[in-house]
Order: C-alpha cells, then sequence, then structure tokens
C-alpha cells in the first residue's frame, strides 16, 4: 500500500508520520499524570472523571501537534530538542552523514521521509483492520438485537418503571430478555435496550434483579454509551500506544464502579449485591459481545463494595513514585524523542560543518553507543521496586490470613478448589460448619451448588423438612424448588389434599401460582386433574368460576376441552349466543370446531338470510371454509 500514490504530499504524510511519533511520549506523560491523580483521589466518580478528561486530552495532543508541524518544512529537525540533530545523524551502523562546506544552514537540513512514510501506512493499516472488527462487532450486536430478543414479563417491566421513576431517568428506555448473554447489558445508544439474561430473571432474587436493573440505568442515565463509543474511536485510531488502552481500561472500571454505587445507594444491601455479581460470574462461559454489568474485574469490584480494599490504599505511594517515574521519563524522551527516531529509522541527512562542530559535543558526552543516562528516573524506579517489595509481604500476609479457612474447607473434603471458587465460597458465607452440617444430611454438594445453596439461603432445616416428605430430593431439585419458593408448609398442603408431586411438578405448580385452594375448588366441582392437567388449566387460565358457568350453560367439559374450549376463546356468552341460535344439544368438543372456524351468531343469521334454513353446525362450517358468502 503506497499512499503517496493517492495524491496526499509527503510533506502532510512526514507531518502525520511526526505527529503519530510524537504522541508516544505525549501519551505515556498524560497517563502518568492519570496515575498520580489516582493514588490521590479515592472516590469513583472523581477518577472517572479524570480518567475521561486524560483521554479526551490524548485526542488533543496529536490534533495541536500536527497543526503547528503542518506548516515547517522540516518539522523533524525545526521540533527537536537541542543536539536531537547531533543524536539523529550519529554514525551508527547503517547511517552515513556527509559534510560539505557547501551545504546549506541547518534550517535547510534535508530529510528523507521514508521510514516516516512506511510508519504511517502501517497505522493507516491498523486503524483500518480495528475499524473493521468494529463495525463486525456492531453488526453482530444489531442481529443479536434484531433476532435474539425478546420483551420482558409485564410485572417486571413495572418494576422497571419504577425504578426509572425513582431515578429521575425521563428516556425510553425498552427492556428485554435474551438466552445468549450471561449477563445484563446495555445496547443502543439513542433508543437504549435494557437487556436480561433468562438465566438472571429465575436465579437471582427479586431485591438483586432491582439492583441489576438500577446499574444498568445508571449507565444511561449517566450517558456512558457515548462515551464508551468514544473510547472505541480512541482505541481505534491510537491502537499502537499502551498508554491509550490502559487510560481506556481504567474508564472502564471506575465506570462500573460509579453505577455500582448508584444501584447501592438507589436499593441497599451492598452484599446482596456483591452476591448477585458473583453468581452472575459463575454463569460466564464465554466472553460477551456487550460491556456487561459484569464487564469489568468482579472480585475488585465486590472487594470494593463490601469494603475491604483498605490495604490497598497502602500501596498509593509506590503507584506515585512509578507515576513520578513514567512522567520524568516522559518528558526526557520527548525532550530527545526527534534525533533518536531518525537514528532508528537509518535516516540520511547533510549538515554543514559548522552544525556538525557545534554539536560534537555532546555526541562524544553520549559516548560511541550514544546511550543516555537519565539518573533522576533511575532513583524513581529504584523506589518502585521497594514498593513492590512491600507488596509482596503485605500480599503474603493476607495469604497467612487465609489460611485457617483454606485448611478448614480441606479438612471438610475440597482439597482442590480454584482461586475462583474459593473467593465466591467465602464470599457466599460458605462456611466450614456449613459444609458439615450439609454433609452430616448425606449430601454430597459440589463447591457451585454450595454457592448456588447459599446464594438461595438454603438452610439444613429446610433441607430436613422438604426430604422428610420428598426423601429423594437432589440438591438441583432443592435449590430450583427454593429459588421459585416451595416451601415444606406448601408441599405438606398439597400432600394432604391427595398429590404426591415430583420436585419438577411442585416447581412447576408453584411457577404457575397452584394453591391449595384452587386445587379443592376445582375437586369440588367434580373435576379430579392429576399436576400436569393442573398446570395446563392454571397456565390457560382455567378458574372455577369459568367451569361453574360452562356448567350452567349445560355442558360438562373434561379437563382436556377446557383447556380446548380457553384456548379457542370459547366464553359462557359464545356458548349461550349458539344456543340462542338453535344449537341447544352441542358437546364440547363441537363448540370448541365452531369457535376455531370462526361460526359467529351473525354469521348463521346470514346464512338463514340466504334461504338456508335448519342447517347443522357441520354444514355451517362447510359454508364457512368456501367463502360461499
Amino acid at each position: 500500500m503506497r499512499i503517496q500514490a493517492h495524491g496526499i504530499s509527503a510533506e502532510l504524510l512526514q507531518a502525520l508520520g511526526w505527529t503519530l511519533l510524537h504522541f508516544i511520549w505525549q501519551g505515556a506523560a498524560l497517563a502518568a499524570l492519570l496515575a498520580m491523580a489516582n493514588a490521590v483521589c479515592r472516590r469513583a466518580t472523581t477518577r472517572y472523571a479524570f480518567a475521561v478528561i486524560t483521554l479526551a486530552l490524548m485526542m488533543a495532543a496529536p490534533l495541536v501537534t500536527f497543526t503547528s508541524l503542518i506548516g515547517q518544512k522540516y518539522p523533524a529537525v525545526r521540533f527537536g530538542a537541542r543536539g536531537a540533530l547531533a543524536i539523529a545523524v550519529k554514525p551508527v551502523q547503517g547511517v552515513s552523514v556527509t559534510a560539505r562546506p557547501s551545504a546549506p544552514p541547518p534550517e535547510t537540513v534535508a530529510i528523507q521521509p521514508a521510514g516516516v512514510l512506511w510508519f504511517v501506512e502501517a497505522w493507516l493499516l491498523g486503524v483500518l483492520l480495528l475499524s473493521l472488527r468494529t463495525a463486525g462487532g456492531l453488526f453482530l450486536i444489531e442481529r443479536m438485537r434484531r433476532n435474539e430478543v425478546r420483551p420482558v414479563a409485564w410485572e417486571l417491566y413495572e418494576k422497571c418503571l419504577a425504578l426509572q421513576r425513582k431515578m429521575r431517568l425521563e428516556r425510553v428506555v425498552e427492556y428485554c430478555e435474551c438466552l445468549r448473554l450471561d449477563a445484563p447489558a446495555v445496547l443502543g445508544w439513542f433508543r437504549p435496550v435494557v437487556v436480561l439474561p433468562a438465566r438472571a430473571l429465575t436465579g437471582l432474587s427479586e431485591e438483586q434483579i432491582e439492583m441489576i436493573i438500577a446499574h444498568e440505568l445508571a449507565h444511561i442515565r449517566r450517558l456512558d454509551c457515548f462515551v464508551n463509543l468514544f473510547q472505541i474511536g480512541m482505541e481505534t485510531l491510537l491502537f499502537y500506544h499502551p498508554a491509550v488502552w490502559w487510560v481506556s481500561q481504567r474508564i472502564r472500571k471506575e465506570r462500573e464502579h460509579c453505577c455500582d454505587d448508584q444501584a447501592v445507594a438507589l436499593c441497599g444491601n451492598a452484599v446482596n449485591y456483591a452476591r448477585a455479581l458473583t453468581l452472575m460470574e459463575e454463569w460466564r462461559t464465554a466472553p460477551s459481545l456487550v460491556m456487561a454489568a459484569n464487564g469489568s474485574p468482579v472480585s475488585q469490584r465486590v472487594v470494593r463494595l463490601l469494603g475491604l480494599d483498605g490495604p490497598a490504599g497502602r500501596f498509593r505511594l509506590a503507584g506515585m513514585a512509578v507515576a513520578v517515574a513514567c512522567l520524568v521519563g516522559a518528558m526526557v524522551a520527548g525532550n530527545a524523542f526527534l534525533g533518536v527516531a531518525r537514528a532508528a529509522f537509518g535516516t540520511t541527512a547533510n549538515i554543514n560543518p559548522a552544525q556538525d562542530r557545534s554539536n560534537s559535543g555532546l555526541a562524544r558526552e553520549q559516548g560511541s553507543n550514544s546511550v543516555i543516562v537519565v539518573r533522576p528516573a533511575i532513583r524513581r524506579f529504584a523506589s518502585t521496586e521497594q514498593a513492590k517489595d512491600k507488596e509482596k509481604d503485605q500480599s503474603a500476609g493476607n495469604d497467612a490470613k487465609k489460611e485457617s479457612y483454606l485448611d478448614a474447607m480441606e479438612a471438610a473434603g475440597f482439597k482442590n478448589l480454584s482461586a475462583d471458587e474459593l473467593i465466591a465460597m467465602k464470599i457466599q458465607g460458605v462456611t466450614p460448619v456449613y459444609v458439615k452440617e450439609i454433609h452430616d444430611l448425606g449430601m454430597k454438594p459440589t463447591a457451585e451448588q454450595f454457592i448456588g445453596m447459599r446464594v438461595e439461603g438454603i438452610t439444613p432445616e429446610y433441607i430436613r423438612e422438604m426430604r422428610g416428605m420428598a426423601a429423594t430430593l437432589s440438591v438441583d431439585e432443592l435449590i430450583g424448588m427454593k429459588v421459585q419458593g416451595v416451601t415444606p408448609e406448601y408441599l405438606r398442603a398439597m400432600q394432604a389434599i391427595g398429590f404426591k408431586p415430583g420436585a419438577d411438578e411442585l416447581i412447576g405448580m408453584k411457577v404457575q401460582g397452584i394453591t391449595p385452594g384452587y386445587v379443592k375448588e376445582m375437586q369440588a366441582i367434580g373435576l379430579v386433574p392429576d399436576v400436569a392437567e393442573l398446570i395446563g388449566m392454571k397456565v390457560q387460565g382455567v378458574t372455577p368460576d369459568y367451569v361453574r358457568a360452562m356448567e350452567a350453560a349445560g355442558l360438562k367439559p373434561n379437563v382436556d376441552e377446557l383447556i380446548g374450549m380457553q384456548v379457542q376463546g370459547v366464553t359462557p356468552e359464545y356458548v349461550k349466543s349458539l344456543q340462542d341460535a338453535g344449537f341447544q344439544h352441542m358437546e364440547s368438543f363441537e363448540i370448541i370446531g365452531a369457535k376455531l372456524q370462526g361460526i359467529t351468531p351473525e354469521f348463521i343469521e346470514k346464512a338463514r338470510k340466504h334461504g338456508f334454513q335448519n342447517l347443522t353446525m357441520d354444514k355451517l362450517i362447510a359454508l364457512k371454509q368456501a367463502e360461499v358468502f
């Protein structure tokens, strides 16, 4: 790819190339300033503001540099440090310096732009590839938004609207659920959509769901989606500098902290919110395509929410030392950068003897290998090494404190726990005593199951009562029943009226809101449905009043016919209208067929006006299907 072939002047391309090279030290200096500010500030909102301002300055720095260089004839020389030209043309392997008495003055030194142009071409190629990656990601997100999400249930939607009013958020927000996502996320910029994973709606408590939704609404209220779009643009344009990625990562981290604080302030109970984050992290099986509620390091967020990040504050002095050292190094590098960069590109330059003599002293000071010694930076890094030693000592002390819990868990039978499992069990309150109590009941849950049991509040007493009435219940079945609110009293009441449901049937009955009172009313009417029929009737909205109304109309439908009539929308009024039209002795299945085919009293009257008298229902259905009228 030769960009000069497209009509862009060499001077413009060279100014662009040196602008990109200048940003190497400029970006490092700005990142060092941000690190110093982070070491001083403690509030997440302040650190977030500083990080965004730093990224904005990173955008402004190349613009200012390019504007300054574009009017210069030889930007590489005119804006170098004093003596940079001598360093640039220092004789090294592959570099030739020719001094001629008739050479032009120093300000007219001829600079060959080939190396800089190659750098610009590589930068353009990187921007193109990252732009294609971003476009592909946006396409996948839009396809998921169109094809893989569906609106949430009405009850949850009302809760979401109540949270919006509580947060004074007046924007129009859609709320959907998706099976593909592992964590809640926000899609879109101008018409935001809060997408909730289906697993979260069943695996989290109502309070935890509200806090997670409040977190996502905080993103919308703060207009984080637009800041995230700005970050993507900066990461694309200045992809070659690690400082840009670091600052962008800091923005994402502090953004999540700010939204966590708002969610806790709105709903309270930081411990419950931390449990929800930990549980969602356990569900994560693959990287998500969108920025989600558990998108930043969850362990850091949980520790912060629980107020356990005290020891981290003691390392701020070390962070300040590193930041100062980086800032000093960046400024020194910026002062001598242009000449060193020219030498690295193997540039050929022509200078006059006077300029050569004026710079020869500096060249001799640098030695034959042109090594620059920066003693202040070395002293700074020495203090950094001491800080790292302190950090290791404090980390070892923390490990010693956790050793008793680890030993107790190993004594309880968990000898090969991973770090994530150990942290999650500790956060969720899985104690060695709790493990022993569960084991004494004859159950051997895995680490993940223990976490789920603790999250849902399953106690040994709950297990004893439930297994006393249903001895074969497994750990997963107990968790499922606890999530849906199946209590020992509910199971006892169902058994008292003659039902012996299994775990899945109990969960299904509870989910559909089948109460002992509902079952007794159906039995009093004369219906004796089994569990599956009860669930089907409740799902379709078959109530005792509906059954009584159908019996009052002269019908004696069984369970399947009741479900079929309710599915097709057969109401008592529709049955009465057919009877008034002369169809007095129809069976339930005939009424269902008539409703399915669209036979209405109006259609019957129209047929009779055309001379079709005393038609049977089958004949009326045939006329309807033939579209005679």
